[in-house]
Parts: C-alpha cells; sequence; structure tokens
C-alpha cells in the first residue's frame, strides 16, 4: 500500500459522526421491526407502500458503496461519461412498466425462480435459483470488498475487517426486521447519499469561484456525456452500454431479487409504475452526478495543483480536502449509507430465495409461517458470511472495485436476463429451451474465463478494442450464445398451450388481473374516500371489510372489490395500511375492520383513514 493509502484522514470528530450513523441506522432498522409478523412482512413490508417512499428506497439500493468509489474513479480519469452507466437505463421502462410488473405482481409471485416453474417448469425453477442465488451473493461481496477498501485507507484495517464489521451491523436490522427495516433505512439512506453527493459536488463549485470557472479547469475530453465508441477498452461507450446498459440494468429489473422485492411491497402495480418512472427517469440521473460529482471536482483540484490524489481515492481526498470536521464524518456515514442500503437489500433477498425456492419446495414444504420466518432470518446471517467468502476473492483476483463489479453483472446474469425476454414475450420459447439457455449459457459464459477461450469467443465481439474489454463485451457474447440457444432449441421442441401461459408472457395481463382478484376487473376510475374506522368483530374474515354504499360509490366500487385503507397522514408512506375486500355495504359512514386486520395495519379504532380501490 502506497503512502497516500495509509495516511489516515478526518478528526475524532469525524470518526464519531460513523460511529453515531453506525449505530442509528442499526437502532432505527430494528425498530421497524414491529411490523414484521410474518414472511410476508419479512420479504415484501406487507405489500403497502406509497411509490414516493419505495422511489427514493430504490435508488438508494441502485447506488451501493461501490458507486460513489466506482464512479469517482471513472470520472476523475474521464469526466462527465462516468454518469453513462445511469443514462442508458431508460429504454428498460416499457418492458418493466407495462410488461414485466404487472405479469409478476399480479402472478403474486415470491421470486424470479418461482415464475419460471409457473412459465417454464421446475427444472429451469432449479436452474434459475442457483444463478439468481450466485448473483446476490457476488453483489453482497462486491460491496463488502468496496467498504472493506475505504476502510482500510481511512482506519489501516485490514480490508476483510472492514467487510466484516459492516456485515455484521447490516445483519443485525435485516434479520429483526426483514423488508420493511430494509425498505425505512434505504429511505432515510438515499436522501443522505443524494444529498451528500451533490452536496460535495456544489461544494467545489463554489470553491472554484462558480461553474464557468471548474469547468474551464477539466480537461477537454472530460467534458462529454459519453466516451468514444471503442476507446478507452477499458470505459469505451459500447462496452459500457452492453456491459451495464443491456445486461447490468436488464438483471436489475427482471431478476434481482431485491428489486423485485422492492417492486412487490407497493401498494398497487400503479404505484409501481409511477416508482419505476420516478426511480429511473428523476432519481437515477440525480445518482449519476451525485457519484460522480467528487470525480470531476478532485480532478478540477488537481489539475489547479490543489490536491495530490489518485483516480481510486478522488471521492475521499476531495471530500476531505472540502468539508470541515464533523461534515467530512457525515460525508463517511453517506460511503456507509451507500454500502448498507445495497447490502441490506441483497441479504434480504438470498433469504426469500432461499426460503420460497428451496427449503419450503424440497425440505420442508409443511413448515408454518412462523418456522419459515426463522429459516429467513437464519439464511440472512447465512448469506451476510458467504458474501464475506467471495470478498476473499476479490482480494486476490482484482485490482480495483470497478473490475469485480463488472465481472459480477457482465457474465452471471446474462442466461436469466435473455430467458426472462424471451419468456414473457415469445409465447412460443418451451420449457426444455429454457432449460437449455440457462444452463448452457452459464457453461459457455464460464468457458469464456478461460484466457486462450476468451481471445476464441470474446475477441472477434470486441471491435477491435482487445483484451482490456472482454470485461464488458463478454455482455455482448452472453446475449448472443443464449439467444442462439434458446431460439435453436425452441424451433426443435414443444411449446405450452395458449391455456397455460394466461397471465405469464405479455398480451394476457389482463388474465393476471382476474387471477389476481380471484373475479373480474372493476376498472371504472374512482376518488379515495376519506372515513373513521371502526372495529367489527362479527366479521369472519380478517380481509373483509364493510363500509358504507357512499364511499363505495365514490371510489366505483362494488361489493367483492379489492380496497386499500391507510392511515390519512400522507407522510407515514403506507406504513400503516391492510389491504382488503368491500363486502356489502353497512348502514354507518365508517369503514369495519377486524380486530387482526387493525392489528396488521397498525391502526386505531376512531382514527381517520382513506380508503382507495385497487381493482
Amino acid at each position: 500500500m502506497n503512502e497516500t493509502a495509509t495516511q489516515f484522514l478526518g478528526q475524532p470528530i469525524d470518526y464519531v459522526v460513523i460511529l453515531a450513523y453506525f449505530i442509528g441506522v442499526v437502532l432505527f432498522g430494528m425498530y421497524f421491526s414491529r411490523y414484521t409478523h410474518s414472511t410476508k412482512d419479512f420479504f415484501f413490508g406487507g405489500q403497502r407502500f406509497a411509490w414516493w417512499l419505495i422511489a427514493f428506497s430504490g435508488i438508494a439500493t441502485t447506488v451501493g458503496s461501490y458507486s460513489f468509489v466506482k464512479y469517482s474513479d471513472v470520472g476523475f480519469k474521464y469526466g462527465l461519461s462516468s454518469t453513462q452507466s445511469y443514462l442508458n437505463d431508460w429504454f428498460w421502462m416499457p418492458i418493466l412498466m407495462l410488461v414485466w410488473l404487472p405479469i409478476i405482481y399480479y402472478q403474486r409471485v415470491t421470486s424470479v425462480p418461482e415464475y419460471f416453474e409457473r412459465r417454464f417448469g421446475r427444472p429451469s425453477r432449479v436452474a434459475a435459483t442457483c444463478i439468481v442465488l450466485t448473483y446476490l451473493i457476488a453483489y453482497i461481496g462486491v460491496n463488502l470488498f468496496t467498504l472493506g477498501q475505504v476502510l482500510e485507507s481511512l482506519l489501516g484495517w485490514h480490508v476483510m475487517v472492514g467487510a466484516a464489521v459492516t456485515a455484521v451491523a447490516v445483519t443485525i436490522y435485516v434479520v429483526a426486521g426483514g423488508q420493511t427495516s430494509v425498505i425505512m433505512t434505504d429511505l432515510a439512506q438515499g436522501v443522505i447519499l443524494l444529498v451528500v453527493g451533490i452536496g460535495v459536488l456544489l461544494a467545489g463549485v463554489w470553491h472554484f469561484g462558480g461553474f464557468g470557472e471548474f469547468w474551464g479547469l477539466l480537461p477537454e475530453t472530460h467534458k462529454y456525456a459519453f466516451s468514444d465508441l471503442t476507446s478507452p477498452p477499458k470505459f469505451s461507450a459500447l462496452g459500457i452500454y452492453m456491459q451495464d446498459g443491456v445486461i447490468n440494468t436488464g438483471a436489475f429489473v427482471l431478476m434481482n431479487q431485491g428489486m423485485i422485492m422492492r417492486f412487490l411491497s407497493l401498494k398497487s402495480v400503479k404505484d409501481a409504475q409511477k416508482m419505476a418512472v420516478c426511480w429511473i427517469l428523476v432519481l437515477a440521473p440525480l445518482a449519476a452526478i451525485a457519484t460522480g460529482g467528487g470525480g470531476w471536482i478532485g480532478r478540477a483540484l488537481f489539475e489547479n495543483g490543489e490536491l495530490e490524489t489518485t483516480s481510486k481515492e478522488a471521492f475521499i481526498r476531495t471530500a476531505h480536502f472540502l468539508c470541515a470536521p464533523g461534515i467530512f464524518g457525515f460525508v463517511l456515514a453517506a460511503l456507509t449509507a451507500a454500502l448498507m442500503s445495497t447490502a441490506d437489500t441483497l441479504i434480504n433477498a438470498v433469504s426469500a430465495v432461499f426460503v420460497n425456492d428451496i427449503w419450503k419446495p424440497f425440505v420442508r414444504p409443511k413448515d408454518t409461517d412462523r418456522q419459515l420466518l426463522r429459516v429467513a432470518r437464519m439464511s440472512s446471517v447465512v448469506a451476510a458470511v458467504i458474501g464475506l467468502g467471495f470478498v476473499l476473492i476479490y482480494v486476490v483476483q482484482y485490482e480495483s472495485i470497478y473490475q469485480a463489479h463488472a465481472m459480477v453483472t457482465a457474465s452471471i446474469p446474462a442466461p436469466m436476463v435473455v430467458a426472462v425476454l424471451l419468456g414473457v414475450f415469445w409465447k412460443r420459447f418451451t420449457p426444455a429451451a429454457c432449460f437449455v439457455t440457462l444452463v448452457g449459457g452459464s457453461v459457455a459464459m464460464a468457458i469464456s474465463f478461460i484466457p486462450s477461450m476468451a481471445d476464441l469467443l470474446i475477441g472477434p465481439l470486441s471491435f477491435g478494442m482487445g483484451p482490456d474489454s472482454y470485461k464488458f463485451m463478454r455482455a455482448l457474447y452472453g446475449l448472443i450464445v443464449c439467444g442462439a440457444l434458446g431460439v435453436l432449441v425452441t424451433l426443435f421442441t414443444k411449446p405450452k398451450t395458449a391455456a397455460e401461459l394466461k397471465g405469464l408472457v405479455t398480451g394476457t395481463e389482463l388474465d393476471a388481473m382476474r387471477q389476481y382478484k380471484g373475479g373480474e376487473v372493476n376498472r371504472r376510475p374512482g376518488k379515495k374516500a376519506r372515513l373513521r374506522v371502526a372495529v367489527d368483530t362479527t366479521l369472519s374474515d380478517d380481509e373483509l371489510c364493510v363500509v358504507p354504499q357512499s364511499a363505495l360509490d365514490t371510489m366505483a366500487a362494488d361489493p367483492g372489490d379489492l380496497l386499500y385503507v391507510c392511515d390519512k397522514r400522507w407522510w407515514f408512506g403506507g406504513l400503516r395500511s391492510v389491504h382488503v375486500k368491500a363486502g356489502e355495504p353497512g348502514p354507518e359512514d365508517l369503514v369495519k375492520l377486524t380486530p387482526g386486520a387493525l392489528a396488521v395495519a397498525h391502526i386505531r379504532s376512531g382514527q381517520d383513514v382513506t380508503v382507495e380501490k385497487i381493482m
């Protein structure tokens, strides 16, 4: 390690702030364990949350701890083109909003592998489970590896020590509160990391005396939003697009169990679609500025002769130069926030896949929900431990976080991304073809890591960029190989019937809605009704409620429709709410719920609520 890296940064007050942040986040997350009573709560937060809350929570998951270090690194080296990884996600929006979200939400799937069993059969579910778990645990390792490197440069700790300390802190509140704790801590951390990242950029601009002065210090090549198409090989626009825009983002929206659980924690598909728009079109560009800005300012300081730093330490060194003691500690806490807000999601996601796709179907199918909840908490601990094992691999194999991250995102998800796309858009795509795509594609990706085979397989697809581009262009290789396997096997095997595909492929979303509701869908537009809650002990079903006819008319609802009862205070973001079904209208101007439903909603009798028709 060089002398710069071993020099401690900051003052005692900064480390007090970091420690206080660690403790505060853990206690904050544990507080929300009071809302977790079942596996539905542990994995999906009771499907109660509003779109804006999940959007901020989701951006915290998108911006991992590697993001500040990684994008400030490339921002220092290449300038504004560091944003291109966040700005090429938009083309996934129609697929996510109009096709994938309705399918997974209305099918009530608990995991992506479960969708594969319904669409293709159990062999494909097993293959998908192996790929998803490998992807998620490797991703946990990337995040722990990052903070281990940061703490090594700040405190002199070994990478594994810093990674282990962070893993323990995250696992404590994930085990306690599950998805609700993850969502609420990530909400706070999402706001913090955006404020800190953009704050460092603005502080730098102010330091130089204005944007013009800052802009003038940047090299000319640093002023372009995208790098050249095929150069430099380690950061070309084509390579970034294939690895990050196509495969990584495709994996994030189609197979990343952590994000799938975030989508399924929303109160309705409509809110999920709103969240997707805000997440991709508003918060992702802000995240691009927040994570890359430190590198841009660091380069300007370097060019101005004010700062000596390497690209890898650009964010930390720039923040230390600009921030007063205490404030610098808050900035470092944002790095911690970015790590925790991705690692907690991934640990919870591994637990969900293990319970729903391994334990429940193959080990103990008769376990009660309480027993499954205990297994979910135990598997969260195991996921963190295995993620630490991946840190050992990254320490030995990769010189930078960027390389480790590119390796994970460009290779492991490719077969799953192709299989999901073919599965939802091509009704002819067969179960046999899906299995071959998943297994054969994974084998083909593994073979491409043999150096001699990489030259043979990926070299022709590198557009002359050579071996330095293979970590990125492996994504294109995966798309071609997996797509070819899927198409060829489909042409020679038998597909499922149209009746077996209802609700599972594009064009059958209305069928999925009927399956979700258990009856015909009410799509008449209506408004929210405001009522007061009362307890009705005569109701025999916790999922049933009674509202007056006037409220049904306001909502354009009928008996049997699905309703959403929520605390009238919008700033709770749906935390205090419950889904119910409308019974026959009552004579009083009240919404009557069972004691069990009130307990789930964390709402008291006599409280004012809003009631909304879902469908």
